[in-house]
């Protein structure tokens, strides 16, 4: 019997929580009343315990992506769930506000009027365009259902945050990690500015791949004992950097040769030398001399078109797997090539502009863009005979991730924090030990990026965001750095934001009396002009954040959750940046999530057409079948999302939602300190629910303490789907429409029936946060404890519920059910169908086994109950009429229709209807609940 045919029949009372959910319009009404009532404050009165989720600030600009949501939901899953548990738990959301991206949207749009607009100016336009997409962005993430400080979140650009930074910029030049430096970095001719590597993505080009031969002077040829003249052979695929090239760096202990060709002698590795001749077209080579590369340390080349003579050098970076051994080094263009260089005192030679254009130290070359000057250098070399070989290949390439093009290594002045040379790579690796990795491989994830991280480069040349707050003597060029002086520029910071460094002049920023007392006076004073890395920014917010909200936050914090990029970004600054200042990591627990790709685990392109929109998916379905979604997925890898998904989800949304509904619908009248029923006069199936019960009580709150959403979820679901609405709940709707109101056995249901809906709801609420909401709103005042379900209690753990014994029964009831259940489907089918449900039904049941024919004797009534048919009768033998089952093959089974007449009712047959002359079409029972009702 269907519940509408129930509903029809008894006339059930309605309740407000209906199947059609309409999240899209009734979701905000929910935020409205939080936002009303306060819950985000009130939630914060509760407990004596924190639990701090530092938030990672998001760049303001752009709306919000699906990467966005997933992000900001797996964190509100984790502070609700920790807030029913009794943590206080504040949560204050963060925006990136400076910064390149926003300086360029700017200055695009005032085109030509940049230029006659000061750098304040242009700095206050930043300022309201960031604030702009700071608003649309956290409208975006409210509607997520996100709770949280909104009305106070941190932003990069306040002016109490500047100040913070800067005194974590003194703190970390007083402890001897800041200095200035010519070193090679990434530089960007688009944007001309520095970058951090954190700032780089890799794209496949094109580019030019060359061997090249470099004449070996004569203190060369002596230590190989050659008479004739000799060439050692480089490969590169970038050209333009050989105006720089001062040395030839060959691996101490790899074996090379000078071989004899129609090109002339060749020097390279002999691993390499077959593989390389064969891609210099050279087929007759012959191997005349062995030496190790040891051998030739400190002797000389030529350089092949400028007046410079090279070194050759060793290092261990110098590997077999491509080019020849030898290789071109260029300490003014490439990271290793600086490390060597440093070390046997080469000079850093850097021929190249701000925009990517080759100087006068480039000789003939100067003028030329370096993309032009790799052309010209190659026909330069063909001409003289010194190019071996010239071909395009594919390659990966390091480009700037905001203007997508590529950059330059480029030796340029510069402010680091000095990672390769303190101490401050061991202290961060050594404090990683006591760190919480989720999944556990981010430990070596972050820590094999640390091991080989360069220097950090936190200088920038553009001017939004905050200045580096170094003076220099001009005249001598020394650097000004004091601790009182930079507290008085904090000072000032505090009250007008850092557009004071461009206001005022040095003497000002300094004042009066710090001038005379630290002997200033009278000398040409010079302002920094760089900025810092807005990496420096975000990563300081350890400090600017959880140390300036008074009591409510602390650090370092609990948890840090961002998605597995920021192993490499925001995780490795914040943590470089709090080692650097306190000695100390700023997190206890590391959290990452995967990327979110689309249905086919494609990356999402916009042009490509194949992005998700948060708003649209909200439009559609609401945010909770979105929260679903992030629920479900396993976020420590990359994750999929396309409408077929979502279709699922929502469906898996409405077998809960209807499980709540149902329950809701059949326990209006129900109040639990009059009609409550103790657990020892249950019924038995009633002892298995909560059995049931019990054991996804304890499961859900292992995966909530685990973060494992994705295992919880699929327990919910099917609790809800398939051991409440398709058994427990359909097998008690008889005795919910048919037994007395105030009967024990209807009052028994709707004792479990509640305990399961609130229970259920509070599993529910850090992922399902509206539909919890509306649930809670909807029941009885006596079953709440709080006006809103996100300020309630965790459910409390109850062994009395635990019953392995009833447990085991009812899993064999079970099988006889499934069994049972496939011969009574096929009972209503065809033209001879016997009957048309399951009520119409006398199943009778037979095993060969000795030990399930008697447990089918002694659970015949349970049977009965389960199998929701008018009688079993369990049958001493079974003849050829019966069907054997399909897993449980000791079992028979055959269904007839059942004896007697049809119960106006409660629709089951009887013998014994007409029994009662009030009641001549109901049975007996009925018949008995009418009378006493």
């Amino acid at each position: 019997m269907s519940e509408k045919d129930y509903g029809a029949t008894l006339n059930l009372p309605k309740t407000s929580f209906q199947m059609k959910a309409n999240l899209p319009n009734k979701e905000p009404k929910f935020i409205k009343m939080w936002q009303e009532k306060d819950i985000y404050s009130k939630g914060l009165e509760k407990g004596t315990q924190t639990f701090i989720l530092h938030d990672g600030p998001p760049y303001a600009n752009g709306e919000i992506h699906i990467g966005h949501a997933l992000n900001k939901i797996l964190k509100d899953i984790i502070l609700k769930y920790k807030r029913l548990r009794g943590y206080k738990v504040p949560y204050v959301p963060g925006w990136d506000t400076h910064g390149l991206p926003i300086e360029l949207k700017v200055t695009e749009k005032l085109g030509s009027k940049a230029k006659e607009m000061s750098a304040v100016e242009i700095r206050e336009l930043c300022a309201e365009y960031a604030k702009k997409w700071v608003g649309i962005q956290r409208e975006g993430f409210v509607r997520l259902g996100i709770l949280g400080d909104w009305e106070n979140p941190y932003l990069t650009l306040k002016p109490e945050y500047e100040a913070k930074q800067l005194e974590v910029f003194g703190e970390l030049y007083e402890n001897g990690y800041i200095f200035k430096g010519l070193k090679p970095i990434y530089w960007s001719p688009v944007t001309e500015t520095a970058l951090a590597e954190a700032e780089i993505e890799y794209k496949n080009v094109s580019s030019p791949s060359i061997y090249v031969k470099m004449k070996a002077n004569a203190d060369l040829l002596e230590r190989l004992g050659l008479t004739e003249e000799a060439w050692v052979v480089i490969w590169t695929t970038t050209p333009w950097t050989l105006p720089a090239n001062v040395a030839i760096t060959l691996n101490p202990e790899f074996e090379y040769g000078v071989y004899k060709t129609e090109k002339g002698n060749l020097i390279l590795g002999k691993d390499l030398a077959e593989k390389a001749f064969t891609e210099m077209d050279l087929e007759q080579f012959e191997l005349i001399k062995e030496f190790q590369g040891k051998d030739l340390e400190r002797t000389t080349y030529q350089h092949p078109f400028l007046d410079r003579t090279g070194l050759i050098i060793l290092g261990t970076h110098v590997t077999a797997d491509a080019g020849t051994g030898c290789v071109h080094t260029a300490p003014g263009h490439g990271q290793d090539d600086y490390v060597v260089g440093v070390r046997y005192g080469l000079p850093v030679i850097s021929p190249i502009n701000n925009k990517g254009v080759l100087t006068e130290e480039a000789g003939e070359f100067a003028g030329l863009f370096y993309a032009q000057a790799n052309k010209a250098i190659c026909a330069h070399l063909e001409k003289s005979g010194h190019l071996m070989k010239l071909k395009m290949i594919e390659h990966s390439y390091p480009h700037d991730w905001r203007s997508r093009t590529p950059v330059i290594f480029r030796a340029t002045e510069q402010w680091f924090v000095n990672v390769e040379g303190s101490d401050i790579r061991e202290r961060a690796l050594k404090a990683l030990d006591d760190v919480e990795f989720i999944p556990a491989w981010g430990r070596n994830r972050i820590g094999s990026m640390l091991e080989t991280r360069p220097d950090w480069c936190i200088s920038r040349q553009r001017v939004w965001g905050v200045p580096i707050p170094v003076f220099f003597n001009e005249a001598t060029g020394k650097e000004i750095f004091n601790k009182e002086i930079l507290a008085r520029i904090v000072g000032i910071v505090k009250k007008e934001g850092t557009a004071a460094w461009l206001k005022y002049s040095a003497e000002e920023l300094i004042g009066e009396e710090l001038m005379e007392k630290y002997d200033l006076k009278g000398l040409e004073l010079r302002k920094e002009t760089n900025i810092m890395d807005v990496w420096f920014d975000s990563g300081v917010s350890h400090r600017a954040v959880l140390e300036t909200r008074g009591d409510l936050l602390h650090r370092p914090a609990d948890m840090y959750l961002e998605g597995s990029d920021q192993h490499r970004g925001w995780f490795q600054t914040s943590l470089l940046t709090s080692i650097g200042s306190t000695h100390d990591a700023p997190f206890k627990k590391i959290l990452t999530h995967g990327f979110v790709n689309d249905g086919e685990g494609k990356k999402m392109s916009k042009s490509v057409g194949n992005t998700v929109v948060p708003s649209d998916v909200i439009k559609l379905y609401g945010a909770d079948i979105l929260r679903l979604w992030c629920a479900s997925v396993d976020y420590r890898e990359d994750v999929k999302i396309s409408d077929n998904i979502l279709k699922q989800m929502a469906e898996a949304y409405r077998r809960v939602r209807n499980t709540a509904r149902y329950i809701l619908g059949n326990s209006n009248d129900f109040d639990p300190n009059t009609d409550k029923v103790p657990y020892e006069q249950l019924m038995e199936i009633d002892k298995w629910a909560l059995n049931k019960l019990e054991i996804l009580k304890r499961k859900v709150t292992e995966n909530y303490d685990r973060y494992e959403f994705y295992n919880l979820f699929q327990d919910i679901h099917y609790f809800a789907g398939i051991d409440m609405s398709a058994f427990y709940l359909d097998i008690i709707k008889d005795r919910l429409y048919t037994e007395g109101t105030n009967s024990i056995e209807r009052r028994a249901a709707q004792t479990v029936m509640t305990e399961i809906l609130v229970t259920l709801t509070k599993m529910i609420t850090p992922i399902l946060s509206f539909t919890s909401e509306e649930i809670w709103e909807t029941l009885p005042e006596v079953l709440k404890d709080s006006e809103s379900v996100l300020l309630t209690d965790w459910y409390e753990e109850n062994d009395q519920y635990l019953n392995p014994e009833i447990e085991n029964k009812w899993i064999e009831i079970i099988k006889v059910r499934k069994e049972a259940n496939k011969i009574l489907e096929k009972a209503r089918q065809g033209e001879n169908r016997i009957i048309g449900n399951s009520l119409d039904a006398k199943v009778i049941l037979h095993s060969t086994d000795a030990e399930i024919q008697k447990f089918l004797v002694e659970n015949r009534e349970k049977l009965e109950l389960a199998l929701i048919v008018s009688e079993v009768e369990i049958a001493e033998n079974a003849d050829d009429s019966f069907v054997k089952g399909e897993e449980a093959q000791d079992l028979y089974i055959k269904v007839l229709h059942a004896d007697g007449e049809k119960c106006e009712r409660c629709w089951k047959y009887s013998t014994e209807l007409g029994k009662d002359s009030e009641h001549p079409t109901l049975c007996p029972r009925c018949a008995s609940v009418l009378k006493n009702s």
